[in-house]
């Protein structure tokens, strides 16, 4: 196999024309029923992206062949689900793996159509989820939806890092030794936070046979044991629960900032993203979006979210809840202090489009970043009250507002893309440490009702006065700057 990869490569180098076609195709075997076990997908998507890096192909091509392959092939193994319905452990070559379908119908009865974003990333069941969700009639349309977004998610995931390898290998600067020593350990985390996420965290509600093999083998020794037992929270049901959410949020997080920032500094891979973005935002802007992007990046303004965070840690004091008031003014102090520090050590500048850039430098992008610690606490907050299977309710309520906001710092032409996505993930980070730090004083419901709608109110009264001081200022300070000839 490690043969016909060499002699693919070597014959895309001598015709670069067919890169693209190669990613389409090879994304589609991948993602076809049964196929994708045959097909080494992941090494040659790699080699691939490393040579299209260094043809210099557009990032977007690669990107957008990549996932319109694992659109189509999900698709087709979904239409061939719905033709097998019934007959799935009949039909060859399907019968040659009952434990496999078995598998992947119990991992899509405990999940429905979430088992597809998992199975796009999951490699023992990712060729057959899309079949067996076909067999179990899931509504077509639902699974377009989650097919599409899954496979968006999925292409920069499997082609960015081959890509960024063949555009360094051709880089004006050769990259630092130090800093694919990074990369490496980046990496290192993210396995970590794969494992606790997809093999362990995936079965924690139903406390599956690897959550306990995990607590027995911590449990075995005293280290780990301290940690296991001071780390988990006691639940209303008399279980204890192990914060894995936050840790694997937390090490995907970092991990992910690492990489991200690598990517964006230390070579040019994500160059050709922040020049579109910026490109569009102009094309974004007119009288009538203007006002609501402005609203929604003055409601990110440090002066709202240390405000709020500060009513949040007072109101959570005044219930009694003195350590949860105490983790969430540390979380604000470790996202200024990183924002910060980042910035004046990276001193990245800012796109110069609007009438007077911000102070500062621009990455990470420090209103992505607070939102992203604002609202992600406050969801964790709420939703540690909620039952496992109806948390992520929360945390898709908060991260519309949290999206919009990050958004709305690249519209206005005042940050590059790069620095939402490293805010985000910087914000994700911090929410992943101080959540999982909080969990060893999680013994009791934050019982907040009594004072939940006074400190929306006061916060919202603050924000309605802050955005009526602040329009006219901010309305001329973001305004387009003049083209230039």
């Amino acid at each position: 196999m490690q043969d016909a990869i060499h002699s693919l490569t070597q014959w895309l180098s001598a015709n670069p024309g067919w890169v693209t076609g190669v990613i389409f195709l090879i994304a589609l075997l991948e993602s076809l029923a049964m196929a994708g076990l045959l097909v080494p997908g992941v090494a040659i998507l790699f080699a691939v992206a490393v040579l299209a890096g260094k043809a210099g192909i557009p990032v977007f091509e690669i990107l957008a062949w990549g996932a319109a392959g694992a659109i189509i092939g999900d698709g087709f193994s979904f239409w061939l689900g719905r033709r097998l319905r019934g007959r799935l452990h009949q039909v060859w070559p399907f019968r040659n793996y009952p434990e496999m379908i078995r598998r992947a119908e119990r991992l899509f009865v405990r999940h429905g159509g979430k088992s597809v974003v998992i199975g796009r990333f999951v490699g023992p069941v990712r060729p057959v989820i899309p079949m067996v969700a076909g067999a179990f009639n899931m509504p077509a349309r639902r699974f377009s939806v989650v097919n599409i977004a899954s496979a968006l998610a999925w292409a920069p995931l499997y082609l960015l890092p081959g890509y960024s390898v063949g555009m360094a290998l051709v880089g004006p600067e050769p990259i630092p030794p130090a800093l694919y020593a990074l990369a490496v350990g980046a990496f290192g985390v993210l396995l970590v936070a794969y494992f606790l996420f997809f093999r362990i965290q995936l079965g924690l509600r139903s406390r599956s046979f690897l959550y306990r093999w995990l607590e027995r083998k911590m449990l075995e020794y005293t280290t780990t044991h301290r940690m296991w037992r001071r780390l988990s929270s006691e639940r209303p049901s008399g279980d204890d629960e192990f914060p894995l959410a936050s840790i694997s949020l937390a090490l995907g997080a970092i991990g992910s900032f690492i990489l991200w920032t690598l990517l964006s500094q230390a070579t040019l891979v994500l160059t050709p993203l922040d020049e579109f973005f910026a490109g569009i935002s102009g094309n974004l802007r007119n009288p009538l979006t203007d006002p609501l992007t402005v609203a929604l990046t003055l409601a990110g303004d440090p002066a709202v979210l240390v405000t709020g965070a500060l009513l949040l840690a007072a109101a959570l004091g005044f219930r009694g809840f003195y350590s949860a008031a105490v983790h969430v003014l540390g979380a604000l102090l470790l996202t200024i202090a990183s924002v910060t520090l980042l910035k004046l050590g990276l001193s990245v500048e800012r796109p110069a489009l609007v009438q007077q850039l911000p102070s500062g430098y621009a990455y990470p992008s420090g209103h992505a970043a607070g939102i992203t610690v604002f609202l992600g606490l406050a969801g964790a907050f709420v939703a540690r009250e909620w039952r496992p299977s109806r948390r992520w309710r929360v945390y898709m309520t908060v991260s519309v507002p949290m999206l919009l906001v990050a958004a709305s710092r690249v519209v206005l032409g005042v940050h590059w893309f790069s620095d939402m996505i490293g805010g985000i993930l910087l914000g994700l980070a911090v929410c992943g440490l101080v959540r999982a730090s909080f969990s060893r004083h999680d013994h009791s419901p934050l019982t907040m009702e009594p004072v939940t709608a006074g400190v929306i109110s006061l916060w919202l009264l603050f924000l309605c006065g802050y955005l009526w001081w602040q329009w006219p200022q901010a309305m001329q300070v973001y305004a387009p700057a003049p083209l230039t000839p």
